[in-house]
């Protein structure tokens, strides 16, 4: 047997043990996948209660700037903007401007896009970036809907996310008036879809979930990316909406 003969046996034999061993650990692990749900739910619930301790993701910043996101959908989101490469992103409720400041950056590293943001309040101390458009007044409205279309312009690919008020007739009013202007390939993201005992704040009456599920019922050129519930945690579970056609 030549050096390279054996050198490539060992190979072989080393692959396969470490194969043997990395089954052996996730059987180890492995829970039944009512149990996993169901810790994956107790977790969820107690990092977003936390937050009444200025916990968590109301103690969560980017640059200095209130966030108020799970890290892990931040983390999502950067993964998406590199795989889409949106030329504009659109974004209700801009509360403290982290999340627009975020995006920005992230365009910043790609070298292309930039943010349109939404919201009736206009809070002192948000970020300024050359990315960042910031408009005034309900996303719903006619008029704010037509700015924002005008910001876009030709724009192309579009991503929209959508996390301004939670109650299910405004979102649903928004991804009426929004879903035209997402890609082909891009993402319609619909925020807390949690709340409403999905599996948080049971009592917050129909909000996110309610509305994502009525429009997918009607829009068969969207679905659920599946592949974006891999941290198993998140704050918008069965709100990645990508649009297929």
């Amino acid at each position: 047997m030549s050096l390279m003969d054996a050198v490539r046996r060992m190979r072989r034999v080393l692959a396969h043990e470490a194969r043997t061993l990395r089954g052996a650990f996730y059987r180890r692990i492995a829970l039944d996948p009512a149990d996993e749900r169901s810790v994956v739910r107790e977790f969820h619930r107690l990092y977003f209660d936390a937050r009444a301790f200025n916990m968590t993701w109301r103690n969560t910043y980017f640059l200095g700037h209130a966030v108020l996101k799970c890290p892990l959908d931040l983390w999502l989101y950067q993964e998406m903007l590199h795989t889409v490469r949106p030329a504009a992103i659109v974004e209700t409720g801009t509360a403290f401007g982290g999340s627009a400041l975020y995006l920005a950056s992230i365009c910043d590293l790609l070298g292309t896009g930039r943010v349109v943001t939404v919201d009736v309040v206009e809070r002192p101390g948000a970020p300024a970036h050359p990315r960042i458009t910031y408009l005034r007044g309900s996303s719903v409205d006619p008029d704010v809907v037509a700015r924002v279309r005008s910001e876009v312009g030709e724009a192309a690919p579009v991503m929209v996310l959508l996390d301004s008020d939670h109650r299910r007739d405004h979102v649903l009013a928004e991804l009426e008036a929004y879903a035209p202007l997402v890609s082909r390939g891009s993402y319609l993201v619909v925020e807390d879809t949690n709340l409403n005992g999905h599996p948080v704040e049971p009592d917050h009456g129909p909000g996110p979930m309610e509305a994502a599920e009525a429009f997918l019922a009607r829009h068969p050129e969207f679905a659920h990316d599946t592949s974006l519930d891999k941290f198993l945690l998140t704050f918008n579970p069965r709100g990645y909406l990508k649009r297929l056609r």
